[in-house]
């Protein structure tokens, strides 16, 4: 593979572009949980060590501007996550892949990579999954920002994808269904609420 800067590669040279006659799992963290977009076999909890979900990406493009950045989700280095894994069949393995770089990969701010996950279940499985890890010497990487300065980007944002409070709610919505605990997203969903 050829660097192209700090932690990132060559989109097309990405090892999920090889051939492969196998079903393959992607894991998704974000909105991917609630809102995939791809045909899939399976849907599964799973959980992803070293790398945790974080409210640390400035949204140019689907959940705000460059001038007025909304914020998203990325998985950051450290921790873990409990998200969604899918099983996808070999024959969709290009579409799949090609839909998700279009989606994920518009501004580079995450890295595409495999990353072993568990899934979860009666017996716990280990699998390879594609996932997109945040990349930290990007300029839209956000870091770690207080209540304030989340809630305050968040309630501005908007963009190709709609509004940013909506993507906040969604996804603390989902998690709380699926018995996950996310204490930021949930405190921000509350922040959210309209009066009574």
């Amino acid at each position: 593979m050829r660097p192209v800067g700090k932690n990132r590669y060559a989109v097309a040279e990405v090892p999920a572009a090889t051939p492969d006659m196998s079903d393959f799992w992607v894991f998704g963290y974000g909105s991917l949980m609630w809102q995939p977009g791809f045909a899939h076999l399976e849907r599964v909890p799973a959980r992803l060590v070293g790398a945790h979900r974080a409210l640390c990406v400035y949204s140019w493009v689907h959940r705000g501007t460059r001038e007025r950045p909304g914020l998203v989700l990325g998985l950051d280095q450290g921790g873990s996550c409990r998200g969604i894994a899918y099983r996808v069949a070999a024959e969709h393995r290009r579409s799949v892949i090609d839909y998700l770089r279009a989606r994920e990969m518009v501004t580079n701010v995450y890295v595409e990579t495999w990353r072993e996950i568990r899934l979860e279940g009666p017996e716990p499985l280990r699998q390879r999954a594609l996932t997109f890890m945040v990349d930290r010497a990007h300029e839209q990487y956000a870091g770690k920002l207080s209540h304030d300065a989340l809630l305050s980007l968040v309630r501005d944002g908007v963009g190709r994808s709609g509004v940013n409070a909506d993507y906040i709610t969604a996804t603390a919505a989902h998690i709380r269904e699926l018995g996950f605990r996310d204490p930021v997203l949930e405190r921000l969903a509350e922040a959210l609420k309209p009066p009574a």
